[in-house]
Protein backbone atom coordinates (compact mmCIF):
# COMPACT_ATOMS: atom_id res chain seq x y z
CA UNK A 1 0.00 0.00 0.00
CA UNK A 2 1.34 3.44 -0.85
CA UNK A 3 1.65 6.31 1.62
CA UNK A 4 0.25 9.81 1.24
CA UNK A 5 2.23 12.99 1.75
CA UNK A 6 1.18 13.34 5.39
CA UNK A 7 2.31 9.83 6.25
CA UNK A 8 -1.12 8.23 6.21
CA UNK A 9 -1.94 5.21 4.10
CA UNK A 10 -3.61 6.13 0.83
CA UNK A 11 -7.07 4.59 0.44
CA UNK A 12 -6.69 3.82 -3.24
CA UNK A 13 -4.78 2.11 -6.01
CA UNK A 14 -2.67 3.32 -8.89
CA UNK A 15 -4.48 3.31 -12.23
CA UNK A 16 -3.41 0.46 -14.53
CA UNK A 17 -1.79 2.25 -17.53
CA UNK A 18 -2.86 -0.59 -19.84
CA UNK A 19 -6.51 -0.35 -18.80
CA UNK A 20 -7.90 2.44 -20.98
CA UNK A 21 -11.53 1.74 -20.08
CA UNK A 22 -10.83 1.62 -16.36
CA UNK A 23 -8.70 4.77 -16.55
CA UNK A 24 -11.54 6.61 -18.31
CA UNK A 25 -14.00 5.65 -15.56
CA UNK A 26 -11.60 6.73 -12.81
CA UNK A 27 -11.00 10.04 -14.59
CA UNK A 28 -14.74 10.67 -14.91
CA UNK A 29 -15.31 9.93 -11.21
CA UNK A 30 -12.43 12.26 -10.33
CA UNK A 31 -13.96 15.11 -12.36
CA UNK A 32 -17.32 14.62 -10.65
CA UNK A 33 -15.68 14.70 -7.22
CA UNK A 34 -13.94 17.95 -8.12
CA UNK A 35 -17.26 19.48 -9.21
CA UNK A 36 -18.86 18.42 -5.92
CA UNK A 37 -15.97 19.96 -3.96
CA UNK A 38 -15.99 23.24 -5.87
CA UNK A 39 -19.77 23.49 -5.64
CA UNK A 40 -19.40 23.18 -1.88
CA UNK A 41 -16.93 26.08 -1.95
CA UNK A 42 -14.04 23.99 -0.63
CA UNK A 43 -10.40 23.93 -1.62
CA UNK A 44 -8.67 20.58 -1.99
CA UNK A 45 -6.88 21.21 1.30
CA UNK A 46 -10.19 21.96 3.03
CA UNK A 47 -11.79 18.73 1.79
CA UNK A 48 -8.70 16.74 2.72
CA UNK A 49 -8.76 18.10 6.27
CA UNK A 50 -12.45 17.35 6.73
CA UNK A 51 -12.11 13.84 5.33
CA UNK A 52 -8.96 13.06 7.29
CA UNK A 53 -6.78 12.41 4.24
CA UNK A 54 -3.81 14.18 2.68
CA UNK A 55 -4.34 16.97 0.16
CA UNK A 56 -2.07 15.18 -2.31
CA UNK A 57 -4.41 12.20 -2.31
CA UNK A 58 -7.47 14.37 -2.94
CA UNK A 59 -5.74 15.97 -5.92
CA UNK A 60 -4.64 12.59 -7.31
CA UNK A 61 -8.18 11.22 -7.08
CA UNK A 62 -9.66 14.29 -8.75
CA UNK A 63 -7.02 14.09 -11.50
CA UNK A 64 -7.88 10.44 -12.17
CA UNK A 65 -4.45 9.23 -11.09
CA UNK A 66 -5.66 7.33 -8.03
CA UNK A 67 -8.53 4.84 -7.79
CA UNK A 68 -10.49 5.75 -4.64
CA UNK A 69 -11.40 3.04 -2.19
CA UNK A 70 -15.07 2.54 -1.23
CA UNK A 71 -14.48 4.15 2.18
CA UNK A 72 -12.99 7.23 0.52
CA UNK A 73 -16.14 7.71 -1.55
CA UNK A 74 -18.33 7.10 1.48
CA UNK A 75 -16.44 9.75 3.43
CA UNK A 76 -16.57 12.23 0.53
CA UNK A 77 -20.31 11.62 0.25
CA UNK A 78 -20.75 12.39 3.93
CA UNK A 79 -18.55 15.50 4.01
CA UNK A 80 -20.00 16.97 0.80
CA UNK A 81 -23.59 16.13 1.70
CA UNK A 82 -24.14 14.19 -1.52
CA UNK A 83 -26.89 12.03 0.01
CA UNK A 84 -25.59 8.83 -1.54
CA UNK A 85 -24.83 10.15 -5.02
CA UNK A 86 -21.06 10.00 -4.52
CA UNK A 87 -21.23 6.69 -2.65
CA UNK A 88 -23.13 5.28 -5.65
CA UNK A 89 -19.96 5.69 -7.72
CA UNK A 90 -18.43 2.74 -5.89
CA UNK A 91 -20.02 0.34 -8.38
CA UNK A 92 -18.55 2.29 -11.30
CA UNK A 93 -15.07 2.33 -9.82
CA UNK A 94 -14.95 -1.26 -8.56
CA UNK A 95 -13.94 -2.96 -11.87
CA UNK A 96 -10.98 -0.60 -12.27
CA UNK A 97 -9.59 -1.75 -8.91
CA UNK A 98 -8.43 -5.00 -10.47
CA UNK A 99 -5.76 -5.59 -13.16
CA UNK A 100 -7.33 -5.76 -16.61
CA UNK A 101 -6.19 -9.31 -17.35
CA UNK A 102 -7.72 -10.54 -14.10
CA UNK A 103 -10.92 -8.60 -14.76
CA UNK A 104 -11.19 -10.17 -18.20
CA UNK A 105 -10.76 -13.64 -16.68
CA UNK A 106 -13.36 -12.90 -14.02
CA UNK A 107 -15.79 -11.79 -16.73
CA UNK A 108 -15.34 -15.08 -18.58
CA UNK A 109 -15.79 -17.03 -15.36
CA UNK A 110 -18.96 -15.11 -14.59
CA UNK A 111 -20.46 -16.30 -17.90
CA UNK A 112 -19.26 -19.89 -17.70
CA UNK A 113 -21.70 -22.74 -17.09
CA UNK A 114 -18.84 -25.21 -16.73
CA UNK A 115 -15.19 -24.92 -15.76
CA UNK A 116 -12.50 -27.59 -16.12
CA UNK A 117 -9.14 -26.93 -14.50
CA UNK A 118 -5.93 -28.90 -13.99
CA UNK A 119 -3.09 -27.21 -12.11
CA UNK A 120 0.32 -28.47 -11.09
CA UNK A 121 2.03 -25.80 -8.97
CA UNK A 122 -0.58 -24.37 -6.64
CA UNK A 123 -4.27 -24.55 -5.80
CA UNK A 124 -6.62 -22.90 -8.31
CA UNK A 125 -7.29 -19.22 -7.60
CA UNK A 126 -11.03 -19.78 -7.12
CA UNK A 127 -10.25 -22.19 -4.26
CA UNK A 128 -7.65 -20.09 -2.47
CA UNK A 129 -8.04 -18.43 0.91
CA UNK A 130 -7.00 -14.80 1.17
CA UNK A 131 -3.92 -15.76 3.23
CA UNK A 132 -2.82 -18.38 0.71
CA UNK A 133 -3.30 -15.98 -2.21
CA UNK A 134 -1.34 -13.27 -0.40
CA UNK A 135 1.52 -15.69 0.26
CA UNK A 136 1.69 -16.48 -3.46
CA UNK A 137 1.80 -12.82 -4.46
CA UNK A 138 4.37 -11.99 -1.78
CA UNK A 139 6.81 -14.65 -3.03
CA UNK A 140 6.76 -13.36 -6.61
CA UNK A 141 10.16 -12.68 -8.16
CA UNK A 142 10.95 -9.96 -8.98
CA UNK A 143 9.12 -8.67 -5.91
CA UNK A 144 5.84 -6.82 -6.40
CA UNK A 145 4.94 -3.62 -4.58
CA UNK A 146 2.49 -3.66 -1.68
CA UNK A 147 -0.08 -1.97 -3.92
CA UNK A 148 0.31 -4.65 -6.59
CA UNK A 149 -0.03 -7.41 -4.00
CA UNK A 150 -3.13 -5.82 -2.53
CA UNK A 151 -4.78 -5.43 -5.92
CA UNK A 152 -3.94 -8.98 -6.89
CA UNK A 153 -5.37 -10.44 -3.69
CA UNK A 154 -8.52 -8.31 -3.91
CA UNK A 155 -9.10 -9.37 -7.51
CA UNK A 156 -8.64 -13.03 -6.69
CA UNK A 157 -11.07 -12.85 -3.79
CA UNK A 158 -13.65 -11.03 -5.93
CA UNK A 159 -13.62 -13.92 -8.42
CA UNK A 160 -14.99 -16.22 -5.73
CA UNK A 161 -18.43 -14.73 -6.35
CA UNK A 162 -18.76 -17.53 -8.90
CA UNK A 163 -19.79 -19.78 -6.00
CA UNK A 164 -22.80 -17.55 -5.30
CA UNK A 165 -24.29 -17.78 -8.79
CA UNK A 166 -27.72 -19.25 -9.38
CA UNK A 167 -27.93 -21.49 -11.28
CA UNK A 168 -24.53 -22.68 -10.13
CA UNK A 169 -21.92 -23.55 -12.77
CA UNK A 170 -20.33 -27.00 -12.80
CA UNK A 171 -16.77 -26.63 -11.48
CA UNK A 172 -14.20 -29.41 -11.88
CA UNK A 173 -10.67 -29.17 -10.46
CA UNK A 174 -7.70 -31.53 -10.52
CA UNK A 175 -4.63 -30.51 -8.55
CA UNK A 176 -1.28 -32.14 -7.99
CA UNK A 177 -0.63 -33.73 -4.61
CA UNK A 178 2.50 -31.61 -4.19
CA UNK A 179 0.39 -28.42 -4.31
CA UNK A 180 -1.43 -29.62 -1.19
CA UNK A 181 1.76 -30.72 0.53
CA UNK A 182 3.79 -27.54 -0.01
CA UNK A 183 3.40 -25.23 3.06
CA UNK A 184 3.09 -21.95 1.17
CA UNK A 185 2.76 -19.15 3.70
CA UNK A 186 3.57 -21.46 6.61
CA UNK A 187 1.77 -24.25 8.51
CA UNK A 188 -1.15 -22.10 9.69
CA UNK A 189 -1.91 -20.79 6.20
CA UNK A 190 -1.69 -24.30 4.78
CA UNK A 191 -4.00 -25.72 7.40
CA UNK A 192 -6.62 -23.04 6.83
CA UNK A 193 -6.35 -23.61 3.08
CA UNK A 194 -7.01 -27.33 3.50
CA UNK A 195 -9.96 -26.60 5.79
CA UNK A 196 -11.34 -24.19 3.20
CA UNK A 197 -11.05 -26.85 0.50
CA UNK A 198 -13.14 -29.25 2.55
CA UNK A 199 -15.77 -26.53 2.98
CA UNK A 200 -15.91 -25.85 -0.77
CA UNK A 201 -16.10 -29.57 -1.57
CA UNK A 202 -19.43 -29.74 0.21
CA UNK A 203 -20.96 -27.79 -2.68
CA UNK A 204 -22.76 -30.13 -5.05
CA UNK A 205 -21.56 -28.28 -8.15
CA UNK A 206 -17.87 -28.70 -7.24
CA UNK A 207 -15.76 -31.73 -8.12
CA UNK A 208 -12.21 -31.86 -6.75
CA UNK A 209 -9.58 -34.52 -7.43
CA UNK A 210 -5.98 -35.02 -6.41
CA UNK A 211 -3.35 -36.31 -8.84
CA UNK A 212 -0.99 -38.53 -6.80
CA UNK A 213 2.72 -37.89 -7.17
CA UNK A 214 3.25 -41.66 -7.37
CA UNK A 215 1.05 -41.97 -10.48
CA UNK A 216 3.13 -43.71 -13.17
CA UNK A 217 1.04 -42.44 -16.11
CA UNK A 218 0.10 -38.79 -16.32
CA UNK A 219 -1.64 -37.06 -19.23
CA UNK A 220 -0.97 -33.63 -17.76
CA UNK A 221 2.80 -33.54 -17.91
CA UNK A 222 2.67 -30.62 -20.38
CA UNK A 223 1.22 -28.40 -17.63
CA UNK A 224 -1.85 -26.37 -16.81
CA UNK A 225 -5.17 -26.90 -18.60
CA UNK A 226 -8.29 -24.78 -18.29
CA UNK A 227 -11.53 -24.85 -20.27
CA UNK A 228 -14.53 -22.56 -19.80
CA UNK A 229 -17.86 -23.47 -21.41
CA UNK A 230 -20.67 -20.99 -21.95
CA UNK A 231 -24.44 -21.22 -22.17
CA UNK A 232 -24.53 -20.54 -25.91
CA UNK A 233 -22.48 -23.66 -26.65
CA UNK A 234 -19.18 -21.84 -27.18
CA UNK A 235 -16.06 -22.39 -25.10
CA UNK A 236 -12.52 -21.15 -24.62
CA UNK A 237 -9.53 -23.09 -23.36
CA UNK A 238 -5.82 -22.85 -22.76
CA UNK A 239 -3.06 -25.31 -22.02
CA UNK A 240 0.64 -24.91 -21.37
CA UNK A 241 2.71 -26.63 -24.01
CA UNK A 242 -0.19 -26.88 -26.48
CA UNK A 243 -1.18 -24.41 -29.22
CA UNK A 244 1.73 -22.23 -28.03
CA UNK A 245 -0.10 -21.66 -24.75
CA UNK A 246 -2.59 -19.30 -26.41
CA UNK A 247 -6.33 -19.31 -25.68
CA UNK A 248 -8.27 -21.34 -28.25
CA UNK A 249 -11.95 -21.49 -29.20
CA UNK A 250 -11.86 -23.80 -32.22
CA UNK A 251 -13.98 -26.93 -31.51
CA UNK A 252 -11.26 -29.28 -32.80
CA UNK A 253 -8.63 -27.76 -30.52
CA UNK A 254 -11.01 -27.72 -27.57
CA UNK A 255 -11.72 -31.43 -28.04
CA UNK A 256 -8.01 -32.12 -27.65
CA UNK A 257 -7.92 -30.22 -24.36
CA UNK A 258 -11.11 -31.86 -23.08
CA UNK A 259 -9.85 -35.31 -24.03
CA UNK A 260 -6.59 -34.70 -22.18
CA UNK A 261 -8.45 -33.35 -19.16
CA UNK A 262 -10.71 -36.40 -19.17
CA UNK A 263 -7.67 -38.68 -19.10
CA UNK A 264 -6.17 -36.69 -16.21
CA UNK A 265 -9.38 -37.11 -14.24
CA UNK A 266 -9.35 -40.85 -14.91
CA UNK A 267 -5.78 -41.13 -13.63
CA UNK A 268 -6.36 -39.01 -10.51
CA UNK A 269 -7.91 -40.07 -7.21
CA UNK A 270 -11.70 -40.13 -7.21
CA UNK A 271 -13.50 -37.20 -5.53
CA UNK A 272 -14.22 -39.38 -2.48
CA UNK A 273 -10.60 -40.56 -2.27
CA UNK A 274 -9.42 -36.97 -2.73
CA UNK A 275 -11.54 -35.75 0.15
CA UNK A 276 -10.17 -38.49 2.38
CA UNK A 277 -6.64 -37.52 1.32
CA UNK A 278 -7.20 -33.90 2.38
CA UNK A 279 -8.66 -35.03 5.70
CA UNK A 280 -5.54 -37.17 6.28
CA UNK A 281 -3.31 -34.17 5.53
CA UNK A 282 -5.25 -32.09 8.04
CA UNK A 283 -4.95 -34.80 10.64
CA UNK A 284 -1.19 -34.81 10.24
CA UNK A 285 -0.86 -30.99 10.09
Amino acid sequence: MSVDGDGTEEPGWEVDPEDEQGAAVVAAVGRQLKVWRETAGLRASDLAARMGYGEDLVRKVEAGRRIPRPEYLDRADEVLGAEGRIAAMKKDVEPARYPKRIRDLAMLESRAVELLSYGNHNIHGLLQTEEYARALFEMASPAESEAQIERGVAARMARRSIFDRDPAPALSFVVEEVALMRPLGGPTVRRRQLEHLLEVLQLRNVTFQVMPTACEEHAGMAGLIQVLKFGDGTAVGRAEGTFHGRPVADPKQLRILESRYGMIRAQALTPRESRSFIEQLLGAA
